[in-house]
């Protein structure tokens, strides 16, 4: 029989913190289901995003402090499970039922590689276990179908569209409905309808993170969007020159107003590794992304560098994330992407309000 109990174990992880949420794993209630064998102890510890940046972290310090405080301890078996904090919202819920969290990646410009970055990050949640839904919201130039080689069109259950999957994610663009040479030749309010039927018109299911790849720039696509839905948060992509990061700090602005908070800024094609002799060139300037985010008070997500690879791998269909999970560029990007996750638990966890807020526009006739 062993010489310790359920409540010695307890003690003894107590001592173990998050880093992102500054609270121990047992007051968190991470700590689930002790079994006590003999002198083998096992247990479940239920994160609260199966992306979390620590995993690794958290079975060390685990094992590290049970080894350190409680005697006679055998085999120690940490079983890593997750469950995804929601945004909690009565309006999001009504619309969306079973989506926990509503992610915008967007930019203030075009040609930072915001759709690029989306697609990706999508697939990492995926990759890392999560239930993932992804929404190409450039009505205009939906490019999501090119990045995943999908040229099937969703079908339809009981009068609402079934998404499309690949890669683990859920998927649903307008280049799915119109005929891709041609041009999407829409007013406002006919785009901000493709949108909105997007949302309630579509079986998602459940989900822990459907994203949302905005068009670039802050008109009515964005609008209707943050009307619509109150979205867990938004992700801005941009590059380290300053036209980029100007751009980019208008997009911020734009969401500060309509009370949707920002999780961070990621700075793509930050830096090029020369792939003959591996020296870094900082094609675009550097530093200007974290310096940003520093300014504004937000989160600085990682940098991607500029690589051949992420940019055939959206030509083909096949995501750097899963055509070479192992390179170095597609490691970024995981680690990037479980930025993003623990700071949306951050906020989720403290429950921190997002404020409602009347937005006027004009009517368009």
């Amino acid at each position: 029989m062993a010489s310790f109990t359920e409540d010695n174990i307890l003690n003894a992880l107590s001592v173990v913190k998050d880093p992102d949420l500054h609270r121990d794993i047992v007051t968190l209630g991470f700590v689930k289901n002790i079994k006590i064998s003999g002198s083998d102890v096992k247990f479940d510890l239920q994160l609260t995003t199966p992306s979390c940046p620590v995993r690794d972290q958290f079975v060390a310090d685990c094992e590290k402090a049970i080894r350190s405080s409680v005697k006679g301890v055998g085999k120690i078996d940490i079983n890593m499970t997750s469950s995804v904090v929601a945004h909690v919202n009565i309006q999001k819920e009504s619309l969306l039922p079973g989506v926990k969290n509503t992610i915008a990646v967007a930019s203030g410009k075009g040609g930072v590689g915001k759709s690029t970055v989306a697609v990706n990050i999508a697939v990492s949640l995926a990759m890392d276990g999560a239930k993932v839904g992804l929404v190409d919201a450039d009505v205009y130039g939906p490019s999501i179908p090119l990045m995943f080689g999908i040229n099937d069109r969703p079908k339809v259950s009981q009068n609402k569209l079934i998404p499309l999957e690949k890669y683990g994610v859920k998927i649903m663009s307008i280049g799915f409905l119109v005929d891709p040479m041609q041009a999407v030749i829409w007013r406002g309010p006919m785009a901000s309808g493709a949108l909105k039927q997007f949302m309630s018109d579509v079986t998602w299911g459940d989900l822990d993170y459907l994203i949302f790849d905005m068009p670039p720039g802050t008109g009515d696509i964005q609008l209707t969007l943050v009307q619509t839905v109150p979205l867990t948060g938004a992700v801005i992509v941009s590059t380290p020159q300053d036209v980029a990061l100007a751009d980019a700090r208008k997009g911020l602005v734009m969401f500060n107003k309509v009370n949707v908070p920002v999780i961070g800024i990621i700075e793509n094609m930050s830096y090029y590794i020369c792939r003959h002799c591996g020296q870094r060139e900082n094609i675009f300037d550097t530093g200007g992304g974290s310096r940003t985010a520093t300014e504004l008070n937000v989160p600085f997500l990682g940098e991607i560098p500029i690589n051949t690879a992420i940019r055939i791998g959206g030509d083909q269909g096949v995501p750097i994330v899963t055509a070479d999970p192992d390179s170095p560029s597609a490691q970024v990007i995981r680690q990037i992407t479980r930025n993003m996750a623990a700071q949306i638990s951050i906020r989720n966890v403290d429950g921190i309000p997002t404020p409602n807020v009347e937005i006027l526009i004009p009517s368009q006739s």
